[in-house]
């Protein structure tokens, strides 16, 4: 597996990563490049931006949620058949998951992927401090290579020349210099930038600035000599399909037509509806892609326009989002709450995640919900974020009691009761604690989790929707 690929890393959050990693993929794309997007980390937001700079899924590698031995193979089945990747990092280089070292860090991905490392550099406050900050990073770890660093907010042609004096002293080529430029600045609120599918044109329109900006200030040659000098990695590309150990002739997507019977060994798919549009707009691409694997017909609805439930829909996925913002609006939506009321009612699989969370629950500060789960949310005061090792407390539609997953909790709200009679979930680290709900066929949490890690939560739940 040999994809040209580099990886945008800084000192720490604010730097810049996402405008030069966006703007990358959007000049290289413009340049007629396949370009694949990817993001280390949980995040959902930035990998929206990268979808609309390259026309691909953005897809996200985290070794915490994952493990270490999926981040090459997930990052081939992405990249597979491109001509570039660009992985944007998360946090500090050497940031990752707190107390467990390099875990989950942008430096882990990057010596997994034996990818070559751009450093963004804030340069709006220093000249020739920059040497020794370039030069602590590149030194390190001597695992992680630093093949030059592109300065960001650089504030007039002689910053310039000072900065560019001290890295050739030490010995780093600069491979990019970007002044401060307002077109590229993205809304931020209380969980990040705010969301492509929130900004329509406004997103598609600095996507472009970006894209300009790095096109103007980086040298993409080098750039993209960079990238092909990172060594092929070993193994194939991960695969849904294999990852559920299925036959190659039952794979769905070789499947042309969709029956109902088995006079010829097809069995019937069911319809899984997987929640989407401007409210929910936090979702892997591989748990869409398992559910397919397994068997299931993947179709997606918005809450926010159709007032009804996908035709057949067996199943319901309702993954993270931000409710909170469109509460009055998905109130209003009276018939599609009472319809997704009534598929719960029948025990029908329903799995819901952060937002989807709140989404069931009784209200929503004060505006009613789809009142699946006896519990109200409302908005908090402090943010609960960070990773989560969790185990399933009983059986439901996603695993059975004793399953262990790693998962992730980022959210502003407060849901009360925090857990059911029966919870979803027992938090065993950082602290003990119940978590969640599982009622009939509803499986609902505030820990979002990747399914990649466990494929058997998309088979089981499949398996469900067969038979509910």
């Amino acid at each position: 597996m040999s994809v040209p690929r580099l990886v945008i890393a800084a000192p720490s959050s604010g730097c810049g990563k996402t405008t030069v990693a966006t703007g990358l993929m959007a000049a290289f794309a413009a340049r007629g490049l396949a370009v694949s997007p990817h993001k280390v980390g949980p995040d959902y937001i930035d990998p929206g931006y990268h979808a609309l700079a390259t026309g691909r899924v953005g897809r996200n590698l985290d070794a915490y949620l994952c493990g270490p031995d999926l981040v090459a193979p997930l990052f081939g089945h992405g990249a597979r058949g491109c001509d570039l990747a660009v992985v944007e990092g998360v946090m500090g280089l050497y940031d990752g998951a707190a107390g467990q070292g390099e875990l989950a860090s942008t430096a882990q991905v990057a010596k997994l992927l034996r990818a070559p490392v751009v450093l963004v550099v804030d340069a709006s406050s220093q000249s020739r401090s920059v040497a020794a900050l370039v030069h602590g990073f590149a030194s390190w770890d001597t695992g992680v290579r630093i093949g030059g660093v592109i300065l960001n907010k650089v504030g007039s042609s002689r910053h310039e020349s000072l900065l560019r004096e001290a890295l050739d002293e030490a010995g780093v080529p600069v491979l990019g210099v970007l002044r401060r430029a307002a077109q590229v600045e993205t809304p931020s609120r209380h969980l990040g930038l705010v969301p492509v599918a929130e900004r329509g044109a406004a997103a598609i329109s600095a996507v472009a600035a970006m894209g300009a900006q790095v096109a103007a200030g980086c040298d993409l040659d080098a750039l993209m000599a960079l990238a092909r000098s990172a060594g092929a990695l070993p193994g194939a590309g991960w695969s849904a399909a294999e990852a559920l150990s299925l036959p190659i002739h039952d794979h769905p997507s070789r499947l042309v037509e969709r029956r109902d019977d088995n006079s010829n060994g097809v069995r019937p798919r069911p319809v899984v509806a997987v929640a989407g549009g401007a409210a929910f707009t936090f979702s892997y691409a591989e748990h869409a892609e398992l559910l397919e694997a397994a068997g299931a017909e993947v179709v997606v609805f918005d809450p926010l326009r159709d007032e009804r439930l996908p035709e057949g829909t067996r199943g319901l996925v309702i993954g993270g989002g931000f409710p909170e913002v469109y509460a009055s609006e998905l109130g209003a939506n009276e018939a599609l709450r009472e319809e997704i009321a009534e598929l719960a009612r029948t025990g029908a699989p329903v799995a819901a995640e952060c937002a989807g969370l709140l989404y069931l629950c009784r209200e929503l500060d004060g505006v009613p919900m789809c009142g699946v789960l006896d519990a109200s949310a409302r908005m908090g005061e402090r943010l609960t974020l960070g990773y989560r090792d969790a185990v399933a407390v009983g059986d439901s539609v996603l695993a059975v009691a004793g399953t262990r997953m790693r998962g992730h909790e980022f959210h502003r709200t407060v849901i009360e009761p925090g857990a059911g009679e029966a919870p979803a979930w027992g938090i065993v680290a950082p602290a003990r604690r119940l978590e969640g709900f599982v009622r009939g066929g509803v499986h609902a949490s505030y820990l979002h989790t990747h399914w990649a890690s466990e494929p058997g939560v998309a088979r089981r739940f499949t398996e469900g929707c067969r038979t509910s």
